[in-house]
């Protein structure tokens, strides 16, 4: 939880106005939207704190100073990259706004930031945990029932953890086998969904979803206990349970599941561009990380099994 901005009514408002900018013009995701807010608001805290009482003050060296005490308290790369991104955002809008006279923030430049390998199932070890989850789903529980859906869902159409809590029933398209998805900046995509994640979605929309709904469900897909739309962290509680149940896998959440189904995708022979489509990338330089995945996965491989490695 950020703390309230300590600082002039001008300031305040400022922030205020971007944050329903972000949301109603940009169509940005809450947890997007709490991201940037946050950051700014330490922006502007770090000016007050260097003495700048009106918004058409803050400048490059402000920025620079701001991000510079970023990286002295020990934020990773990838945090200052974003963090500088936001100021970018919020200045920029505020120079379109007149509420500055220039836009320092086009002259901050980004911090690189490391891109690391994301963690991954084996294909093993993912057919473990949705068998685990199949299993637990047997008792006939609902919770169980939707927990396994989830992971077949999570898995078979790579999707975020928000999309999935954000799923309607009528999202579901069983005669084509697809699933209709809102993505981050509102952007509608569909997403194949293989049969074994059909039919869990089914059995908990026949054995599940009825026990627990209720007259304010609404059209939400998969439902909380109290018969709400389900939450993201009540999914990552599920995805981490099941996950601890197969020996030596890895402690991924959601993110993991959706990771391992790129690459098991990309090691399975889809192309690049489709995976792109697939989970919703803006652009396929980040799907490209996921090359990175199974190209390590093949030169451990070839270590292993090549006499001459």
């Amino acid at each position: 939880m950020v703390p309230a901005l300590q600082a002039p009514e001008e300031m305040r408002a400022a922030l205020e106005a971007w944050t329903r900018h972000l949301r109603a013009e940009r169509s940005l995701s809450e947890h997007s939207v709490r991201a940037y807010r946050g950051d700014v608001s330490t922006l502007l805290d770090h000016a007050v704190r260097m003495g700048h009482d009106h918004l058409d003050t803050v400048d490059l060296q402000v920025l620079r100073s701001w991000l510079a005490g970023q990286a002295t308290r020990g934020r990773a790369r990838s945090t200052l990259a974003r963090r500088a991104a936001a100021a970018r955002g919020f200045t920029a809008w505020a120079h379109r706004q007149g509420l500055l006279g220039g836009d320092p923030g086009s002259l901050l430049a980004t911090p690189r930031s490391c891109r690391t390998l994301p963690g991954v199932l084996r294909r093993d070890e993912a057919d473990a945990v949705l068998h685990v989850a199949s299993l637990a789903a047997d008792d006939d529980n609902p919770i169980a029932v939707r927990d396994a859906a989830t992971l077949e869902v999570l898995y078979a159409a790579g999707i975020r953890v928000g999309e999935l809590c954000g799923l309607d029933v009528d999202d579901v398209d069983r005669s084509r086998h697809v699933l209709r998805v809102l993505g981050k900046g509102a952007k509608e995509r569909s997403v194949p969904l293989g049969l074994p994640a059909l039919r869990a979605v089914d059995r908990w929309l026949t054995d599940g979803r009825p026990a627990l709904a209720t007259p304010t469900s609404g059209p939400a897909l998969f439902l909380g206990a109290k018969g709400r739309r389900v939450d993201a962290r009540t999914v990552r509680r599920a995805v981490h349970r099941l996950l601890a149940h197969v020996p030596d896998a890895p402690d991924l959440g959601p993110h993991g599941l959706r990771h391992s189904a790129a690459t098991h995708l990309l090691e399975g022979g889809a192309d690049l561009r489709s995976v792109q489509e697939m989970l919703g990338h803006a652009t396929l330089a980040t799907t490209q990380i996921y090359t990175h995945v199974s190209v390590d996965r093949l030169k451990a491989t070839y270590d292993q099994a090549h006499p001459r490695a």
